[in-house]
Formats: structure tokens, C-alpha cells, sequence
């Protein structure tokens, strides 16, 4: 029974010797209080305490801290929206004590402080300028928290404002304004290259147009050499050039008989067109080119006669009269 109860000793005694050791992880202080006062604080690392005497307070985080705070204000035209705050922070390492004691629901205080700069500033604001503005909202923010946690041991490492979310029927009309705004956009760049379009095919025609006409002058001027070198050629067999010009026109007409039938699609008709034709075309033209010249003659001879039928001797008025016989 003694044997028994010395093992019970011997074991409790070595439970009390090893929970007088703990260790304390990085980025961590441990706060020791001996006999419910404030004793010390402990670092990272492996430390001794007096069991039954000390005891660990509490532990106290040193790393970069968030607190997402979501709050429901209006703007300056009345405009519900909801902005998610994003707040960073941490505690100062040498102010341990005054985090831990001073403030005991440090979420809380610092969701409060956040609610009260955003709802003093965003109804100051119209609704695209709380988008525009939201860096300046969020250095306001940052601005009165550090004012007010550092008091108490924290430090304010940056404030976002990470979401803006109006109404859902404000939402939909923003939407539908920026839809007219760029399919306005969208129309006037179309009817821009609409014009392009139509001028840079105008140009081109007017370009086409000017070669064709170009390519007609020269087609016909070239057609006058031609017809004047079959001139000069019939003239020198003996024909004259009344009789070889309608040759040249009859010769025309029966390529352009050629041209025509050639054309399986072609659904034109001369009238009137018969073998015949073409012997009564080269009669009609050197006939109308024999009495042509003919009314040519006449009026040259007529012309020359003129002039002489208007002759008159001048009258100077000193000629001598004959004298009177008696």
C-alpha cells in the first residue's frame, strides 16, 4: 500500500515538474499572470513558470490580421449599396499588454470605427463617384483607425474596399445605360466606316470612270488612224475616198452582225435586215456622197459668181461733160 501511494507522489510530482516548461511558437507572446496578476510576457521559444503559482493568461497573435467588414449605406441620391471592407491589421509587438487588457473584442471595436467613417462619407458622394472615390474612402478609413487602435496596440496595415454592390434594380439600369452608351459608340464607328466605305468607293469609281473614258479616247483615236491608213490604201487602187469610207462602214456593219450572232445569249434584232442590206446601205451612202458634193459645186460656183454681179465703177465726180454745139 506505501509502495502505492509513493508511485501516486512520484507521478503527480513529475506531472507538476513538467508542466513548469512550455514553449511558446513564432509570431506569438504568451501573457503569464501569478496569482491573477500580470507577471510577464513571453516570447517565442522554450520557457520555465513556477506551476501552481504561474499560469498562462492567454496567447497573442503577432501576424497580419483581416477583418472583412460588410456595411448597407446610401448615397447621395439615395442609392442603396453594400461595400465589403477589408481591414489588415496587427499587434504591435512592444504594446503586447495594452492589446490583450485595454481592448477585449478588438473586432468588433475596429468593425465599429469602420462603420462609422464609411456611413459619414460614401452619402457625400453620387453613386459613380463612390467607385471612383473608393481609394478615398478607404484612406479615410485607414486614417481614423489608426488614430483610434493604436491606443490600444494595433496597427492599421492597410484598408481595401474590395466589393461595391448597388441595388440590384440600380444595377440593371447602369447596365442598360452602358449598353446605349456603347452601342451609340458602336453606331457612330459604323457610320464612320459606312462613309469611308462610300467615299473610297466613289473615288474608285470616279478613278474607273476616268481610265475608261481615257481607254474610249484612245480606242476611237486609234479607230481614226486605222480608218485613215484603209483610206490612203483604197485611194491608191483607185478608189476615192467617198467610195472607200463606205466600204469601210458597210465592212462595220457586217462585223457587227458577226459580234452580234456570236452571242448565244444575245436577244437583239435589226430591222430591217436582209441580204440585201448591206448593198442598199454602200448605194445610199455614195449616193448621198455624189449629191453632196454636187450641192458642194453649186454653192462654190454660186459663191463666185456673186462678186462680179456687185461690180460697179466708181463714181469720182470729175469727169468732163461734152460741151454743147451751137
Amino acid at each position: 500500500m506505501e509502495n502505492i501511494s509513493v508511485y501516486v507522489l512520484g507521478v503527480i510530482a513529475l506531472l507538476i515538474f513538467l508542466s513548469s516548461f512550455f514553449t511558446v511558437k513564432q509570431q506569438t507572446a504568451v501573457i503569464i499572470e501569478r496569482f491573477g496578476k500580470f507577471h510577464s510576457i513571453r516570447q517565442a521559444g522554450l520557457h520555465l513558470k513556477i506551476p501552481l503559482i504561474d499560469r498562462i493568461a492567454g496567447r497573442v497573435n503577432l501576424r497580419i490580421q483581416q477583418l472583412d467588414v460588410i456595411i448597407e449605406t446610401k448615397t447621395k441620391e439615395n442609392v442603396f449599396v453594400k461595400m465589403k471592407v477589408s481591414v489588415q491589421f496587427k499587434v504591435i509587438q512592444d504594446k503586447v499588454f495594452d492589446a490583450f487588457y485595454k481592448l477585449e473584442y478588438p473586432h468588433d471595436q475596429i468593425t465599429s470605427y469602420v462603420f462609422d467613417v464609411v456611413r459619414a462619407e460614401v452619402p457625400k458622394l453620387k453613386l459613380d463617384d463612390v467607385f471612383e472615390r473608393k481609394d478615398d474612402i478607404a484612406i479615410a478609413v485607414k486614417r481614423e483607425l489608426n488614430d483610434a487602435m493604436a491606443t490600444y496596440g494595433y496597427d492599421i496595415i492597410n484598408t481595401l474596399i474590395t466589393d461595391i454592390d448597388p441595388d440590384p434594380q440600380v444595377k440593371h439600369a447602369m447596365n442598360r445605360i452602358n449598353a446605349a452608351d456603347r452601342e451609340k459608340s458602336a453606331a457612330e464607328y459604323e457610320a464612320e466606316a459606312q462613309r469611308i466605305r462610300i467615299v473610297a468607293k466613289a473615288k474608285a469609281e470616279a478613278e474607273s470612270k476616268r481610265l475608261q473614258g481615257q481607254g474610249i479616247a484612245d480606242q476611237r483615236r486609234e479607230i481614226a488612224r486605222g480608218l485613215v491608213e484603209s483610206v490612203d490604201v483604197l485611194n491608191k487602187v483607185g478608189i476615192n475616198s467617198q467610195e472607200a469610207s463606205a466600204l469601210i462602214v458597210v465592212t462595220q456593219h457586217y462585223d457587227t452582225l458577226q459580234s452580234i450572232g456570236s452571242d448565244t445569249n444575245s436577244n437583239l434584232i435589226l430591222l430591217p435586215n436582209s441580204p440585201q442590206a448591206g448593198s442598199d446601205m454602200l448605194n445610199n451612202m455614195v449616193a448621198s456622197f455624189t449629191a453632196s458634193n454636187q450641192v458642194g459645186e453649186a454653192i462654190k460656183r454660186g459663191n463666185e459668181k456673186q462678186p462680179r454681179r456687185n461690180e460697179r465703177k466708181p463714181e469720182t465726180g470729175n469727169e468732163e461733160k461734152p460741151e454743147a454745139t451751137e
